[in-house]
């Protein structure tokens, strides 16, 4: 976008995007024609998937603002070897700048994906689609909706990250005048919008499913559309871009404001019937909540266990066999070797093969709910005051916390959530290459001598907690590797269900429809329904009775469901909640110390830097230098 140059490569520059599935494969090398890229349907439909190429890169977690950002992983920013890229999960330790961004999408720096090249991909598409005589009209006004789909969402990709954005709707002319070039940011109205009116078009002219999964698998849908549309206009309804007093007065230099001056509680109202639109044709075409059935190998699981497995399986399960994933992208989930603790001797010998130092901070791990479903600090009969004090594991607690073991009392009586996505000192890890409940490995962390301890300065995990959610249980690290990949989902059925009851609380207040969809996602975490849970548990009885107290069980409750999905960076953010969640340090244990009394003393581990300006990402000083169109955003 910086000068005409760039549209002259266009031509040229869709041949280059990467390929993780069969059907991405592009066209040769070295072809850099139109005429060439859609002279039959063939070429045609590789060209499509030039542009979904850019969608596939969007899988790197750490390059996810939703999960970097979250303040559930902590990536320790001072190891040997960085194999990860550490610009997004430097953001919350206040190094980001305008000079040089992190997660810079808007170009396509710092490990972000150029999201602008990939919409001038999509129009390219959308401008020669015609020119192929061997290309079915059916075929055509389908992949038609898809590139709208694909164009929608890098549009909404670059709103919820910067704002009011530039609207690319067509590619300029190579003869485009100096001023044509320089364009300017619309106000955020606008771009959903647009971003609307391509989703609604998209949706008119996609499948309801998929068909071929061998083939097709990861193309779109109707209902990823309309899921996504929800999402969309729920992320418009919100605090930071509706009315949000932060940013008043801002305006580009024509004198345009750029958001809207007062909240309008109408958009909470569109927003609810996109999610419930969605739902109903997600249920239409056989989506549910997913539960775990065992294989005919694993016999004589209690309901505790099949609960976990079911939680933890809801993320990591093929996509094909999990009924409720709504989206996930093609690629492959690469982390698992930075979750899943050492617990044998061989993941010890082999730990360059086994880091585990993705760690989660100690207000993670307390977000999860009491087993009676509620906060720990609210629940009446916990004993919230000396949760670090010791405790011995005991038989009751057998399948969470290793019988015997010395570990504390904030890891007993938590909801079956805590123990599927939380891997902690003495907490039971089933699988892992033993699928036997009464002989299952589990984690010994405390000081550098136990199997997951640290062991140097690149092989340790700086909390003491994993995010055991994000290893499918099968994946084995032991005398030997045994991968068992999956594809982390951008969208679960569970997510949309909260995402409904968030918007019609919204509108008004609390209805026995809006719990009813939280207690369909709580019934399948084994916890009894909002309303019973708080009068009969709760400190504060009433907290559901009012649509405030109800919002604050709404957004923990889609923390605690989607925890390390990387949607809570994004959900923080437009509930202008991160800041807050942000105020404290982030803490883990005594990792080095060998003794349970001191090993379970907090230290801190991260002081984060995060402030009102850090909501939405700064534009790079060059592109606002070169374009005098445009503005920065506020407080950078």
């Amino acid at each position: 976008m910086r000068s005409k140059t760039i549209y002259i490569l266009l031509a040229v520059l869709p041949f280059l995007g990467g390929s993780c599935k069969k059907y991405l494969d592009v066209t040769p090398d070295n072809v850099g024609t139109l005429d060439y890229a859609f002279r039959n349907r063939n070429e045609t439909e590789n060209y499509l998937f030039t542009c979904y190429s850019t969608l596939q890169a969007l899988n790197d977690a750490s390059a996810n603002a939703g999960f970097t950002t979250s303040s559930e992983i902590i990536y320790p920013n001072d190891l040997q070897q960085h194999p990860l890229n550490e610009a997004g999960f430097n953001i919350i330790r206040g190094l980001q700048t305008a000079n040089s961004p992190g997660l810079n999408f808007w170009d396509g720096s710092g490990g972000g994906q150029p999201l602008y090249q990939a919409i001038r991909k999509c129009n390219i598409l959308l401008e020669n689609i015609d020119k192929p005589v061997d290309l079915g009209s059916v075929e055509k006004n389908k992949w038609i909706a898809e590139t709208k789909f694909l164009k929608a969402y890098y549009h909404y990709y670059l709103f919820r990250m910067y704002g009011p954005i530039a609207l690319v709707d067509k590619n300029l002319p190579i003869n485009a005048t100096a001023e044509e070039v320089r364009v300017k940011r619309q106000p955020v109205d606008s771009v959903v919008n647009y971003i609307v009116r391509l989703l609604d078009e998209a949706i008119a002219g996609l499948p309801p499913a998929i068909l071929n999964q061998a083939k097709d698998l990861g193309r779109i849908t109707k209902f990823i559309a309309m899921s996504v549309k929800a999402e969309v206009l729920t992320t418009a309804a919100s605090p930071l871009f509706n009315g949000n007093p932060d940013y008043a007065g801002f305006k580009d230099k024509a004198g345009t404001v750029l958001f809207p001056a007062t909240a309008d509680p109408q958009k909470w109202k569109l927003a609810a019937d996109a999610c419930k639109a969605a739902i109903t044709e997600c249920e239409a075409q056989g989506l549910k909540l997913y539960n775990y059935v065992p294989p005919v190998n694993i016999t004589s699981l209690t309901d505790s266990l099949k609960k976990v497995l079911t939680i933890q399986n809801a993320v990591t399960e093929r996509w094909e066999l999990n009924s409720e994933l709504i989206w996930a992208l093609t690629s492959i989930f690469h982390g698992q070797e930075y979750c899943i603790p050492r617990m044998t001797s061989q993941a010890v010998a082999n730990s360059g093969s086994n880091p585990a130092y993705f760690a989660v901070p100690i207000s993670t791990a307390e977000l999860f709910y009491s087993d009676k479903g509620v906060p720990i600090n609210e629940d009446n009969g916990w004993d919230y005051a000396n949760r670090y004090d010791l405790q011995v594991g005991n038989d009751a607690a057998g399948f969470y916390v290793k019988s015997g073991y010395t570990t504390i009392k904030a890891h007993f009586n938590r909801e079956p959530r805590f123990y599927a996505n939380i891997g902690f000192d003495g907490g039971i890890w089933f699988g892992n290459g033993v699928l036997d409940q009464y002989n299952a490995r589990y984690v010994q962390a405390r000081g550098s001598s136990a199997l997951a301890g640290p062991k140097d300065i690149q092989k340790r995990n700086i909390t003491g907690y994993w995010p055991k959610k994000l290893a499918n249980y099968l994946t084995v690290f032991d005398n030997g590797i045994q991968w068992i990949d999956y594809r982390m989902p951008i969208m679960r059925l569970a997510g949309l269900y909260l995402l409904y009851a968030e918007t019609l609380n919204e509108v008004g207040g609390p209805t026995a429809e809006v719990y009813s969809y939280i207690d369909k996602v709580r019934l399948r975490a084994g916890l009894p329904g909002v309303q019973a849970a708080w009068s009969t548990y709760s400190k504060n009885p009433s907290r559901p009775n009012t649509k405030d107290g109800l919002r604050q069980i709404i957004h923990q409750e889609r923390r605690i469901e989607l925890c390390f999905e990387a949607q809570s960076g994004w959900d923080l953010r437009r509930w202008k909640e991160l800041q807050a969640v942000l105020s404290t340090p982030l803490q883990g244990w005594s990792i080095y110390e060998e003794q349970a009394a001191n090993y379970y003393r907090p230290q801190t581990v991260l002081e984060p830097v995060f402030g009102l300006r850090d909501y939405l990402f700064p534009i790079q000083s060059y592109d606002i230098i070169v374009n005098d169109n445009l503005v920065q955003n506020p407080y950078w």
